[in-house]
């Protein structure tokens, strides 16, 4: 049975931050893939910043060529909105029966929050979830650490975010060492966050 650590994120813009982290959890964990699994855009909020999905998705597509165990996927782009990542994992859960099972790649920062998610409960009954360290205000105090389906993961620190990448771009500054090459291109061809 394949086993896939599913990795969220809006990827606006997907950055050396992101494949570092993925790279690190299919080479050095049990995970045979990482699937970036791109939040689509909600059709109740608009956010200015927030690339359409397809352009997220191409982005996504174009750093992951050269990495055959990291995949891109547009699979919530398909799925009732507002998505829960519960929904989403009864779907591949249905979707894959008998031949995948699935993880869940977080942040310890989300980690301190997971106890507010829909049917967290049912997620950790079902699914590992992989934490990577994040430098945040104060050490995660969460009881959900001891739990027998979280495993801590040893990780690099990647303090780079898209929202730095976005802001700084937008300011004429040069962000491109921040980004795979093709996504750079990518960007800069289509003038993508500029003012």
């Amino acid at each position: 049975m394949k086993r896939i650590g599913l990795f969220f994120g809006t990827f606006n813009p997907i950055h050396i931050g992101h494949l570092v982290l993925a790279n690190h959890m299919v080479e050095f964990s049990d995970l045979d893939e990482v699937w970036f699994v791109i939040t689509p855009q909600s059709p109740f909020k608009t956010n200015q910043s927030l690339l359409d999905n397809h352009h997220r998705y191409q982005m996504v597509y174009e750093a992951l060529a050269d990495y055959p165990k990291l995949k891109p996927s547009k699979i919530e782009f398909n799925l009732p909105q507002p998505n829960y990542t519960i929904n989403t994992l009864t779907y591949l859960y249905e979707e894959y029966l008998g031949t995948h099972r699935f993880a869940l790649i977080m942040g310890e920062d989300n980690l301190k929050s997971f106890h507010k998610w829909k049917n967290y409960e049912v997620i950790l009954e079902n699914h590992e979830i992989f934490v990577y360290p994040r430098i945040s205000e104060g050490k995660t105090v969460s009881k959900l650490l001891d739990h027998p389906k979280i495993r801590q993961v040893d990780a690099p620190i990647m303090e780079i975010s898209s929202s730095f990448i976005r802001r700084e771009h937008g300011l004429g500054k040069n962000v491109r060492p921040l980004l795979p090459e093709k996504v750079w291109k990518y960007m800069d061809e289509m003038n993508f966050y500029r003012k």
